[in-house]
């Protein structure tokens, strides 16, 4: 026994000549209103409220942004534009690569003047000493 598989699923049937039911909702929406519009208001809103309309109403109809229809689009905009935009980044506490201890005994750990250790290194050398000293103050914990 054969059985026939759906073919263009994603496709929208044409209930009113080339338009599908929610082209037809739009357009039959947008342009009423603008008629209305044109009846009711002076022509100076007209032209400023309900040409506008009309335009809305034909891209939610006929213009598809990246193939998606546009009141995706335009719902998109609408949570940007609602949407919290402050991104904080926070740095976690938890290490996930860890070094190894240091082979010999650190200064700051011990409170002992590497001097003291290794007899053989200059005692006034000012700048090994500039280095240590800022070395100290960044690895403090606040």
């Amino acid at each position: 026994m054969r059985f026939e598989v759906p073919q263009f699923i994603d496709i929208e049937d044409k209930i009113f000549g080339p338009l599908t039911w929610r082209q037809f909702l739009y357009l039959g929406g947008g342009v009423g209103m603008a008629v209305v519009m044109f009846f009711t208001l002076p022509l100076f809103l007209f032209i400023f409220l309900g040409i506008p309309l009309a335009l809305l109403a034909g891209a939610l109809a006929f213009y598809p942004v990246n193939n998606r229809p546009f009141s995706f689009f335009l719902e998109a905009i609408y949570n940007y534009i609602r949407g919290q935009r402050l991104y904080l980044w926070r740095q976690k506490t938890d290490t996930v690569y860890k070094t190894s201890a240091p082979s010999q005994p650190n200064s700051t750990r011990t409170g002992t003047d590497p001097s003291l250790i290794n007899p053989a290194r200059p005692k006034n050398n000012i700048a090994s000493l500039a280095k240590k000293l800022e070395l100290q103050a960044l690895q403090k914990k606040e």
